[in-house]
């Protein structure tokens, strides 16, 4: 199964935008998306969410050890999910933000089973010298840039926590895309603006409504091609259940996308 094999899969088995949507969420494939869609993620800031990214591999690794750590040693399920890590780059393609993305997850990971997880810094140099050691023009490419930036307010503001005082069950699931998604934006809204010269003002509203869909998604989306390139009917469930997902998504996106000033253009 190829990526252009696995989203023709999806566009089978999902109306659109539904299918475009998914597909770039799980691929960073855009061809399908529809400008509407398309317009709307830029008003609200969430274009990153169809751009393939750091948050793929972050998914797959905390999936993969979640499910291996009882059944082997912290090693050796971290020696798998290195593996599979550069299986995952091999299959979607080489792209800058999944190159350091990969990088980072593999070298934290040997930290992490070395005791050493506040290497993530460290980390995050290496990876960065490293592929501007194997190809420089990547030192002026725009998603190279926002990846790292993202990366860097991530570590250093996206782990702290929030007081026990308010670790309510619902905010336990806000809390983390909140921070992380915070965190990320803290060095890419200055490079986004010098960019496109746009600000979304209702971005970390849109981001905490949406941040949570993102990690079932990933996985709903896998689950769609590789059920429907196994057997048909298998996918098909796996697509309703994503469906529900992507309909909300789209539906948030959209009513946001219109609010008075959702976001600025300075020209």
């Amino acid at each position: 199964m190829t990526v252009e094999s696995a989203t023709a899969i999806i566009n089978m088995l999902l109306p659109e935008p539904h299918a475009g949507l998914l597909a770039g969420i799980v691929f960073g494939t855009r061809a399908t998306l529809a400008k509407e869609l398309t317009d709307a993620l830029v008003k609200t800031g969430t274009l990153h969410i169809i751009a393939l990214s750091g948050m793929n591999i972050t998914i797959m690794t905390g999936l993969v050890e979640s499910i291996l750590r009882p059944l082997i040693s912290r090693r050796l399920a971290i020696l798998i999910t290195i593996v599979l890590i550069i299986m995952f780059i091999a299959f979607v393609g080489p792209s800058p933000s999944i190159i350091r993305a990969g990088i980072m997850g593999c070298i934290g990971l040997i930290a992490i089973s070395l005791g050493r997880q506040q290497w993530s810094l460290w980390a995050l140099a290496l990876a960065i010298i490293s592929m501007l050691v194997l190809y420089p023009p990547w030192l002026t490419d725009l998603s190279f840039q926002l990846s790292v930036l993202a990366t860097l307010g991530i570590i250093l503001f996206g782990t702290q926590q929030i007081g026990a005082s308010v670790k309510l069950a619902l905010w336990r699931l806000i809390e983390p895309n909140l921070r992380i998604t915070l965190a990320a934006q803290v060095f890419t809204i200055p490079l986004i603006f010098l960019h496109f010269h746009r600000i979304s003002l209702i971005s970390p509203l849109a981001n905490i409504l949406i941040g949570w869909t993102i990690a079932p998604l990933t996985i709903l989306g896998w689950l769609v091609a590789t059920g429907g390139w196994v057997w048909g009917p298998l996918g098909q469930i796996a697509a309703w259940v994503s469906w529900v997902f992507l309909e909300y998504l789209i539906v948030t996106i959209s009513l946001l996308a219109r609010v008075p000033f959702s976001s600025v253009g300075f020209y």
